[in-house]
C-alpha cells in the first residue's frame, strides 16, 4: 500500500503460535509464530514449495495442522468443523489464484455465490449487491448475465476479486492475486485489492512470490523459508534490511543462506 502506517499497536486478527504441518518425512512449517493486525496487509513471500499455500490453508481450516495454534479475534479454530468453522469462514473473502470461478454460473451468479448460498441472501437482492462489485472492480453490468469462458484472464480475476468483498468480510485472502497476468493487468488487480481493503477496512492476508506485487499491496512482509519466519517488517524497509535471507530472494541470487532443492517432494508445500 503506498500509505504505510503502524499496525503493531491494534488488536490482532490473527494470531498464530507453534504452528507445524508435515507431510510424511517433509516438514513445510516449523513451529511458525506470526501475527496479523487488524486493519493491516501483511504479504508473506517465499520461493515455490516453502510453505505459503499450507500455511494459507491452515488459516482457512482446509488442512490442520499437526500441532499449534490459529486464533481469529480470539477463537481457537484449530479442531473446529462443520456448521461452527463455516460461521468462521462467513467473515472470510478469498481471491483464488486462478479465480476459481463456476463455469456453470454466469458472472453475477459467481460473485453472488456467496451471499446466496452461505449468507441465504434472497437472488434479486443478491444481484443488486453483485452489479455493485463488478461496477467497483471495472466490469460493468454488461458483463453481468456473461459466462467465465467468455473473459480474459485479467477479467476473471476481478470477477473473483468482486465475489470476494460481495459479502464485506472483516478478512481478506489473496492466493497469488497476479500469477498469470501480465505486468499492466497486474498492477491493476494490485490497485483494485488495495481500494477494496481500504474501503472494508479489511483485514488482508495475502501468499505471492511476485516482488513487485508484495510491494505494492502490503503494510508488512513477512519471509517464509524452511517452515519459519525468516523476516518480517515493514514494506518500506524490505529494500534496507540486512537480513540475507530477504537480500538473496528479492535480487534473485544463488549464492546465499536459502538452499534450492529441485525435488518432486517439494511440490506439496507449494
Amino acid at each position: 500500500m503506498t500509505d504505510q502506517h503502524d499496525v503493531t499497536n491494534k488488536a490482532v486478527r490473527i494470531r498464530i503460535r507453534g504452528l507445524s504441518k508435515a507431510f510424511g518425512k517433509k516438514i513445510v512449517l516449523d513451529n511458525l509464530d506470526l501475527d496479523i493486525h487488524e486493519g493491516e496487509s501483511l504479504v508473506v513471500i517465499g520461493g515455490s514449495g516453502t510453505g505459503k499455500s499450507v500455511l494459507l490453508k491452515c488459516v482457512l481450516g482446509l488442512l490442520k495442522p499437526d500441532s499449534g495454534s490459529i486464533q481469529i479475534d480470539g477463537q481457537e479454530i484449530v479442531g473446529l468443523n462443520g456448521s461452527v468453522m463455516e460461521s468462521v469462514r462467513r467473515k472470510f473473502g478469498m481471491l483464488f489464484q486462478y479465480a476459481a470461478l463456476f463455469d456453470s454460473l454466469t458472472i453475477w451468479e459467481n460473485v453472488a455465490f456467496g451471499l446466496i448460498q452461505a449468507h441465504g441472501m434472497p437472488r434479486e437482492d443478491a444481484h443488486k449487491i453483485a452489479i455493485e462489485k463488478l461496477s467497483e472492480v471495472g466490469l460493468g453490468e454488461r458483463f453481468a448475465t456473461k459466462n467465465p469462458a467468455e473473459l480474459s484472464s485479467g477479467m476473471k480475476k476481478r470477477v473473483g476479486l468482486a465475489r470476494a468483498i460481495a459479502t464485506s468480510p472483516e478478512t481478506l485472502f489473496f492466493d497469488e492475486p497476479t500469477t498469470g497476468l501480465d505486468p499492466v493487468m497486474g498492477d491493476v488487480i494490485d490497485r483494485l485489492i488495495v481500494q477494496s481493503v481500504k474501503e472494508l477496512d479489511a483485514t488482508a492476508l495475502t501468499i505471492t512470490h511476485d516482488m513487485d506485487s508484495a510491494k505494492r499491496i502490503s503494510d508488512r512482509i513477512a519471509m517464509l523459508y524452511q517452515g519459519k519466519i525468516a523476516w518480517i517488517g515493514p514494506t518500506e524497509n524490505l529494500e534496507t534490511t540486512d537480513n540475507p535471507y530477504i537480500h538473496q530472494f528479492i535480487n534473485g541470487l544463488l549464492e546465499g543462506p536459502i538452499k534450492v532443492s529441485v525435488t518432486n517432494t517439494d511440490r506439496a508445500a507449494e
